[in-house]
């Protein structure tokens, strides 16, 4: 992503779910409709589907019409978003940089870990890249972005992945990285709680001071993912005038009932107040 300045942290607000339609017999064949109906004969179709002992136990892998339907969409957010087609674009370069291993009182392994987020948050792959069907959206509000992306992942590594995010405030807490001239940025990394949805979840803030135009600035991120199963959801938003927590939690709260209910066969709800 580039450098822009965030917008002033507002007020938690809930997210409208946009539910996707279902063709009738089917695991979610089609992607989210913009207007959301799905009323009549697929709504009938998909309780059908949800009853099935099998479909609950045993979902089905997560297919790219799936992915796609258990993503956020714009008519999903307040204010005024609006979704971007370039969002798999979106870097920002001042997560660019090599590792300072001096900073690492453990040594090369624990830089190591650290160089890996700091990649990672650049290419948008922070679990890794899938093993499967994935999806991800961008919303812009004027200077400000946010990431949502769905994808499914082999097991052992999704599992290692949560295992080293889960290891970063410790080993990452503060370091140096370099950039290609040669000038300092440091970057601190801690942990925070998320709302208990999924089979395991971790929420990073990591902030990076630098320069940017040749004046100081710090870039703030909040990263959250959960693992539902094989499939992961990741968020990511913030900018350099800070992260609003309260929405990288909302999408963690309402974005995980919706994969949870691509995965049994079901329309995700188009009505978050049903969402607890």
């Amino acid at each position: 992503m580039t450098h822009r300045p965030s917008r002033p942290s507002r007020p938690s607000r809930p997210l409208r779910v946009l539910a996707p339609a279902l063709a009738a017999g089917v695991l979610l064949t089609t992607a989210a409709c913009s207007d959301g109906d799905d009323s009549g004969p697929a709504r009938a179709d998909t309780s059908e589907i949800s009853s099935s002992p099998l479909a609950q136990e045993s979902p089905a892998p997560l297919t790219e019409a799936g992915a796609r339907a258990a993503l956020v969409t714009e008519a999903d957010l307040e204010d005024d978003w609006t979704q971007v087609k370039n969002a798999a674009d979106w870097r920002d370069s001042l997560l660019v940089g090599k590792v300072d291993v001096a900073d690492f009182l453990t040594g090369k392994a624990d830089a190591a870990d650290c160089q890996k987020l700091l990649d990672r948050l650049y290419s948008e792959d922070l679990l890794g890249k899938p093993s499967g069907a994935s999806a991800l959206t961008g919303f812009q509000e004027g200077e400000s972005r946010l990431l949502y992306q769905v994808a499914a992942y082999d097991k052992a590594g999704l599992d290692s992945s949560f295992d080293w995010l889960g290891s970063l405030p410790v080993k990452c807490d503060q370091f140096t990285a370099k950039d290609s001239s040669g000038a300092a940025r440091t970057v601190q990394v801690t942990g925070f709680s998320l709302p208990a949805e999924g089979d395991a979840r971790q929420g990073l803030r990591v902030t990076v001071q630098g320069t940017s135009g040749g004046a100081p600035t710090t870039l703030t991120l909040d990263v959250a993912a959960v693992r539902v199963g094989t499939d992961a959801i990741t968020v990511t938003n913030g900018g350099l005038d800070g992260a609003d927590r309260d929405s990288t939690e909302q999408a963690v709260k309402l974005g995980t009932p919706r994969l949870k209910d691509v995965q049994a066969g079901r329309t995700p709800s188009a009505d978050p107040g049903e969402i607890d």
